[in-house]
């Protein structure tokens, strides 16, 4: 029997981001959201060894009310239980911040396993899992593609991607990993599992049951500060050479090089 945790994200279509100027921060109201992609790995990891050793799966998350759809997935997934952080005092906050505020109630928690998703695609930095490990005390592994409990139940056995392939790493539970592409092939929730989803225990943790001083979380916690958001330039096109033969574009390209002072 093993009791994991997940904490996820829900996150923007990546079509649809746009930023507030003034804050530095993700504008999300209006705009479709989506659980994470690498999110959904880490939940489908998750049912999958509760499916081969027994146990239990809790499915956290930090952020405004609509939120809870994100959770709602995983529920149905096979999640089961949720507890959602939502609080204004949660608003803003930066990787340090958000890894913080999942620490306080993760610690609180019976765990032997969190699976995060290596990182959330709206933001890209990989960060929140190794700073939760961290702050939770526990052994990290990342980037795990694939993924086992040993004989006795007492420890992974992970293999986690590298710069040069992949090694094989074992881990005394609690542990910490982080989920990359080729681990599995997230399930669709099926109806049923929808239906159930709703009806499964549901737990919404503000800031002050979460008893935290307010000024470690959000954006007042954040030591991180966007100071300028912008998008990037546009490339302009470049020059096309049209020769009849090989010979005639390269004197083209030459002569255009020259003129540039490249060569």
């Amino acid at each position: 029997m093993v009791k994991i945790v997940v904490p996820v994200k829900q996150v923007p279509e990546v079509t649809e981001v746009r930023m507030n100027e003034e804050t530095g921060t993700l504008i999300r109201d209006g705009v479709p959201s989506i659980l994470n992609p690498f999110d959904e790995l880490a939940v489908e990891a998750a049912i999958q060894l509760k499916e081969k050793h027994g146990g239990e799966v809790t499915i956290i998350t930090m952020g405004p009310p609509q939120a809870k759809d994100a959770l709602l997935k995983a529920l149905a997934m096979g999640g089961d239980r949720a507890v959602h952080l939502t609080d204004r005092a949660f608003a803003g906050a930066d990787t340090w911040a958000t890894a913080l505020t999942l620490a306080e109630y993760i610690r609180k928690e019976e765990f032997d396993i969190v699976i995060c998703g290596k990182q959330a695609i709206d933001g890209d930095t990989a960060q929140v899992g190794p700073e939760l490990a961290e702050l939770l005390g526990v052994p990290q592994i990342c980037y795990v593609q694939k993924l086992a409990l040993s004989e006795d139940g007492k420890q992974v056995i992970a293999q986690r991607g590298t710069d040069e392939g992949h090694e094989v790493v074992k881990a005394k539970l609690p542990v910490l990993l982080t989920a990359t592409k080729g681990l599995n092939e997230p399930r669709l929730p099926n109806i049923m599992g929808i239906m159930k989803a709703k009806q499964k225990p549901f737990v919404e943790v503000n800031i002050e049951k979460l008893g935290t001083d307010p000024s470690r979380l959000g954006l007042k916690g954040s030591p991180t500060q966007v100071r300028k958001v912008f998008a990037p330039e546009k490339k302009k096109g470049g020059i096309k050479i049209d020769a009849d033969n090989p010979a005639a574009a390269a004197k083209q390209l030459v002569e255009f090089l020259t003129k540039k002072g490249a060569i």
